[in-house]
Order: C-alpha cells, then structure tokens, then sequence
C-alpha cells in the first residue's frame, strides 16, 4: 500500500517545463504523482522552450514562468553580467513570493543546476530545498555544469542523483548531501509485444550523445540480416529492419550516413503512441554515449522487450543486468554491439527470456515505490 503522509506544498524548479524532453516527461509524471498522494504541486520553470510541447490540458497542478523572454546568457562583459544578474533577481523575487504563500511543511525540488541558481537568489527561509541531477557524474564532470553543480547544490539539504554509483562519486568529490532518487516508472502497458515481429526500436533524441551514429555502423555490420524486404521463401527469414522514433539536430546527418553506408532505417520523427512504438517490435537499441536513468529503457522494460545497450553509465547498470534481462555491450565497441543485435535476432527464446524478466525485474522502479521513497524524504529534510 501506499504511504500516506501529510500534504505539503511541493514546488518543482525545473530550466522549463515545455519542452519535449526526459527531464520535462519526468517533472509532469511526478508532478501528477504527488498531486495524487494529495499534495499540492506548483511546477516552476525558468523561461519558455522554444519548442513547446502540449502536456496537457486540465493539468493538477499550477505552472508558472518566471521570464516570458529568455534571460541574458552569461558573458565576460561587466555590463552584461550586471544585466544578467538584475534579471535573474527580478525572476528570484517572483520565486520568493510563491514561496512565501506556502503551508508549513512546503519543499522546494531545483531540478536543474540552472534553475538552482534563481532558487539560490530566492528566499527560501523555513522550506528544505533538494536539488537534483538527472545525468550520470561522469557526464557531469566532463561539461561545463560541474562547476555550478558543486557550487549552487553544495549547501542544499539533500543532492539527489539517479544511482548509488553517482551519489557515492559525488560524496567523494565533496557533496557529503548526495543522495539516492531513481525515475519511476511512467507507464502501464495494455498490450505488450510478441516478439516475432523483424524490427529493432529506439526512441530518443537524434543527437550525438544519444549515439545513432554508432548503431547504424552496427546495423552496417549485419546489413545482410537488414533491409525492408519480406522473405522470398519459407526457408528465409524475413530482413529486419531499424526503426527509430525522435526528432534532433543529427536527423538528416543520420540519414546521409545511412545513405553512405548502404543500409536501411526508418525514421519515422517522434510519437507520443510508446505502446504502439513498443510494441511493434521484438527489440529495443540504446546505443547511448552518455545517460541519466534513462527513460528509454524504462519503457522498454516494461514492454517485455528486450534490450542491447552500451554499458554507458551506471543508470545503465542499475536497471539492466547483463545476460539477465538485457545485454550490455562495451562502451563504444560497435562490432560488439552488432553481435549482440545478431545474437537475439537469431534467437526467439533468448528473446522470450530477457523480455520476460525484464518486465519483471522493472517493477522496482513502480510509480508507487518510487513515491513512497519521496514521502520518506520529505519528511526527512523536515527534521
């Protein structure tokens, strides 16, 4: 049973909430989550996106912009600087009056370090504030955000990241307040896969951390097994074909390496239809340089497919156990990767195997566990 605990005012400080994005997708789920344990949810986010996505109509819980225009960008510049700062202040004095009118017992989730450094402006007297990172450290560490990460999540009452892995590499790089909160699961199947079906699924941004470009190298190794053609005869297996939903700045990119290498993929842009995606398919491809928890393979997990990825960080590991209800592939190892596409291609019962305990083994991450873990760190950043 769900954990029943007082409602609170809980305000999610998120860069935007528009955006057709992981961290967006997670913000409304749990944004919905605590509404239905009774809380009251006010989703914050710090400007517009630029390309806005309909969440929604009716939605149980407030939502306000702090900045109709998009603040300055930092600059070296003494006077752009001191523009900057004049409107991040204006934006943090609009965050301090909606916290004012919280109940006791509110709490504040920066979900981002950069809408933490208005939440750092604000006056947050009497209301814990958690600050969270959706990345793995070692994304982190290699970007331009571990800096502010170190300086504006320093002094919150808890720095939540997505594994143990990360909360135990950010303890050791000084952040003794880091903790644990992986992503809930955020969706409830109604229809799940057979499996016989030839094609290969991804759905995700094309971008180059996401690693399109290594899966079609991949698919390029196995091209005799790819294509679009049915079988010519009973004693052929039909081609298997690559199908991967989502939008970015990679996709024609994408499509002239496809091109050059000979081989087939169909990109068929975003859809909002997961099951129909899902289940569509007999196997899910996470060829990812880079990942948080990632949502993707959440989704999949659920739908009983089963899963190759690169063992790219720990948010990886923590959800798939090699040989156990997926498999993992060295990091960058393309021929690797390959062989792993090929090995389940050529098995049904392998395939019958990983998808079935992965459907069962995701069900740590249900939408109730992983709340009851926020009603109890609620209540421990109120002591």
């Amino acid at each position: 049973m769900p954990e029943q605990t007082a409602s609170r005012d809980v305000f999610i400080v998120c860069n935007n909430f528009e955006e057709l994005g992981g961290l967006q997708k997670w913000a409304h789920h749990v944004g919905r989550l605590f509404t239905e344990r009774g809380h009251r949810v006010h989703m914050i986010g710090v400007t517009h996106a630029q390309d806005r996505h309909d969440y929604g109509r009716d939605l149980p819980y407030d939502l306000t912009v702090l900045h109709e225009t998009p603040p300055p960008a930092r600059h070296k510049g003494r006077l752009r600087e001191s523009r900057r700062r004049s409107v991040q202040r204006q934006g943090a004095a609009k965050l301090s009056e909606l916290f004012r009118a919280a109940r006791p017992g509110g709490v504040i989730i920066a979900a981002q370090v950069w809408a933490m450094e208005w939440v750092a402006l604000a006056n947050t007297a009497g209301m814990p504030v958690i600050g969270m990172s959706h990345e793995s450290y070692e994304a982190t560490k290699g970007s331009s955000r571990y800096s502010r990460v170190k300086r504006y999540f320093a002094d919150v009452d808890r720095l939540l990241v997505l594994t143990t892995e990360d909360a135990d590499a950010w303890a050791r790089d000084g952040l003794s307040n880091a903790d644990v909160m992986p992503n809930p699961l955020h969706v409830t199947p109604t229809a799940f896969p057979d499996l016989t079906e030839p094609i290969v699924v991804g759905l995700g941004r094309l971008s180059f951390e996401k690693g399109q470009d290594m899966l079609l190298e991949a698919w390029a190794k196995i091209a005799e097994r790819a294509g679009s053609a049915p079988a010519a005869s009973p004693d052929r297996p039909p081609a298997w074909r690559l199908r991967l939903y989502g939008s970015g700045p990679d996709e024609e990119m994408l499509r002239r390496q496809a091109d050059e290498l000979g081989v087939a993929v169909e990109l068929p842009g975003p859809t909002s239809d997961i099951e129909g995606a899902l289940t569509h398919a007999s196997i899910y491809a996470l060829p990812s340089r880079s990942e948080g928890f990632p949502m993707g393979i959440l989704e999949a997990m659920a739908y009983g497919l089963p899963i190759v990825a690169f063992d790219s960080a720990p948010g990886v590991r923590e959800l798939i156990t090699d040989e156990v209800d997926g498999l993992l592939a060295t990091p960058g190892n393309i021929a690797e990767f390959a062989a792993a596409l090929e090995r389940l291609m050529d098995d049904p019962g392998l395939r019958a195997k990983l998808g079935e305990a992965a459907r069962s083994s995701v069900q740590r991450f249900s939408a109730d566990k992983v709340v009851d873990r926020w009603e109890r760190m609620f209540t421990l950043v109120h002591r």
